[in-house]
């Protein structure tokens, strides 16, 4: 993999790498493109199966990011990060101090907020050494925490596809697989469960999967087999890339939307759920509820207005509207897929900027 061939296909900015033997953090932070702000993304803490991995997830993650804040009207640029190595072991609070002084160094080009295996006590570590990171101030219960209001976004992103794909605004009786039922996956499963849905739910963690099963009353499937089970949506809530050529023809969902980033493999993927009828909702669009909350945190620390959670729950609910308009676009061009749809309305909103930044 060469790195100015992929950011320049990409159109990435800057990649950045860091290390600090002490610590033994090693990281990489992408900032793909600030045309709308500065860049916004979390930080994922994994033991990635080899660097080249990592740097290409980080880079992914990073450019989805852009879209993401274009298409949820939020004033951010495109970042991420990724800390390479296992969590269980390296995690510590100076690792994370080292880790906001590299943030810090950036100068406020990246902002940095919690991803897979990080959580709100790392933030307040990172905030020890930079502003340049979400976090509300003084709560001690949420923090920041993006994973409620994720989950809610997928949820009313859910709901949207309800009505254009299976011709209902209930999920009573609508059988929904969750694969992953981390943070996000189980606030969409208190979600769902409440509104009358029958869930299936898959987990690495056996102890997690049992717990929400219990809560929710759900039935427990293996992760290998929780793509092919007989239900109406498929909730990705897990890692990326898990639409591909080995598993699409699995799928017997008639809708999938979910909380996992880079659920495409690659673009044809979405072109092949098209042709097979089956309605995706694009990751980042249906995702996009940690964003907005995010926003809504920033702004309420630059400002002295304080942090509105109900002005960030009323916007993530757009992302229902959303994804109308995406499957609307959809209808009048039988050969468009929702995630090129999408990526119009990104592309589109980003060129609008360009243009008035250059008049």
């Amino acid at each position: 993999m060469s790195i100015f061939s992929e950011m320049m296909e990409h159109h990435h900015q800057t990649t950045h790498f860091f290390c600090h033997k002490p610590t033994g953090l090693k990281c990489i932070i992408s900032i793909h493109d600030t045309t709308l702000g500065p860049a916004l993304g979390g930080c994922r803490f994994v033991n990635y199966p080899s660097e080249q991995y990592a740097l290409k997830d980080v880079m992914r993650l990073s450019r989805g990011m852009t879209y993401k804040s274009a298409v949820a009207d939020v004033p951010f640029g495109g970042g991420k990060s990724v800390i390479i190595g296992d969590h269980t072991h390296l995690r510590s609070r100076e690792l994370f101090r080292v880790f906001g002084a590299f943030v810090h160094s950036l100068g406020g080009q990246y902002i940095t907020s919690v991803d897979m295996n990080t959580t709100v006590q790392d933030l307040k570590w990172v905030k020890e050494t930079t502003p340049y990171v979400t976090w509300i101030e003084g709560d001690d219960v949420d923090g920041g925490n993006p994973s409620p209001m994720t989950g809610y976004g997928v949820y009313c992103g859910l709901k949207s596809s309800l009505k254009y794909q299976l011709d209902t605004d209930s999920f009573q009786g609508v059988r929904i697989a969750v694969q992953g039922v981390g943070a996000v996956g189980t606030a969409l499963c208190e979600l769902l469960h409440a509104d009358g849905a029958e869930l299936i739910i898959s987990d690495t963690h056996n102890k997690r999967a049992q717990h929400v099963a219990e809560r929710f009353q759900a039935k427990i499937v293996d992760t290998h087999e929780v793509m092919s089970q007989d239900v109406d949506i498929f909730c990705p809530c897990a890692l990326g890339g898990i639409i591909n050529d080995d598993t699409i023809h699995q799928i017997k969902a008639k809708v999938i939307g979910g909380a996992a980033n880079n659920q495409l493999l690659d673009d044809r993927h979405g072109e092949m759920l098209k042709d097979r009828g089956i309605l995706y909702c694009p990751d980042y669009v249906i995702n996009a509820g940690g964003l907005i909350k995010a926003y809504y945190i920033v702004r309420s620390s630059q400002s002295d207005t304080p942090y509105d959670d109900h002005k960030a729950k009323e916007h993530t609910t757009r992302i229902g509207q959303t994804l109308d308009t995406i499957f609307e676009i959809c209808a009048q061009d039988k050969k468009m897929a929702p995630h090129q749809a999408a990526s119009l309305i990104a592309r589109n909103k980003l060129d609008e900027i360009r243009k008035q930044n250059l008049t």
